[in-house]
């Protein structure tokens, strides 16, 4: 059996990089919300954040904030630090979706053999502060593919190499009933112009289309390309005013364990919500530029 063959089922949605100007407004946003967010953490870099760990997934919320300490990006490196420095300078924003990964070395291998960009896997430490308070060190290896037909929605996959210190059932027990990522939203004006990137980023029997836009499923959560069309009735409005022109991600479906204890939770924090098919929505413009739909599960 071939490594493709045993390596492809199991690449499901591990996180979502929700990039911010102010990270403690941002954290006291999603908190009002309902989240419970980690300790802030440093990279080396120059980017700090703050995470919604989810069960199987999480929300990265970050900033630059050391930006004398970015780096660029080099022939064979993508700049994770430098592309979120340019990506805030236009908006806040769902600016890059990250699957997860069991070798990032081989994901690198597989997207070049597919046509996807042939970057160099890249390795960092931090670290991380345990519920307890005390601090241990994680590590990561990240597989880049920054499609050229996307030039504001990078995808990357993920690979955790400490994983008992990273995830911890004391950061999941959310007040809002938060369990799942269940869907990434993108908008694009041609939807079939990325059936065949999603295939290569997964599988392509996994990438189904019909006059809505595409669906490609994953082991965990699914990545929904939507015509702004769409996207309004999906998500109750359209695209961000600060979204680019170009296929962008503009939403994400959390699921959660009571929809209505929920719906009330938010409006006693006076949040904003409205009901569209992706299920209550607290729209962009509320939430740092990506949208939020909570569904029952």
């Amino acid at each position: 059996m071939t490594r493709e063959a045993i390596y492809l089922p199991d690449r499901g949605i591990d996180h979502l990089v929700l990039a911010v100007t102010d990270l403690d407004q941002a954290a006291a946003r999603y908190e009002a919300l309902g989240f419970k967010m980690t300790p802030r953490a440093m990279h080396p870099w120059g980017t700090s954040n703050r995470l919604v760990q989810l069960q199987g997934s999480f929300l990265e919320v970050i900033e630059v904030a050391a930006p004398e300490k970015l780096f660029p990006h080099g022939p064979r490196s993508f700049s994770f630090g430098s592309y979120l420095d340019g990506y805030l300078k236009a908006r806040e924003g769902l600016a890059m979706l990250v699957f997860e990964s069991r070798d990032a070395r081989a994901d690198r291998d597989q997207f070049a053999a597919r046509g996807l960009p042939d970057l160099d896997p890249f390795d960092f430490e931090r670290q991380a502060v345990l519920p307890d308070g005390n601090t241990v060190r994680v590590a990561f290896s990240l597989a880049f593919a920054p499609p050229p037909e996307t030039p504001d929605a990078v995808f990357f996959t993920c690979q955790q190499h400490a994983p008992e210190y990273f995830w911890k059932p004391e950061y999941q027990d959310h007040p809002n009933g938060a369990r799942t990522v269940e869907e990434v939203a993108m908008i694009a004006d041609d939807p079939s112009s990325l059936r065949d990137l999603l295939g290569r980023l997964q599988a392509p029997e996994a990438v189904s289309e019909n006059e809505e836009g595409l669906t490609c499923e994953t082991l965990r959560g699914r990545v929904r390309v939507l015509t702004p069309d769409a996207y309004a009735e999906w998500y109750g409005g359209g695209a961000d005013p600060h979204a680019p022109g170009t296929p962008h991600f503009a939403a994400t479906r959390i699921g959660v364990t009571d929809l209505d204890s929920l719906r009330g939770r938010l409006a006693d924090a006076g949040i904003e919500t409205r009901w569209a098919r992706a299920g209550l929505i607290v729209p962009s413009v509320s939430v740092h530029g990506c949208c939020l739909a909570f569904a029952q599960i």
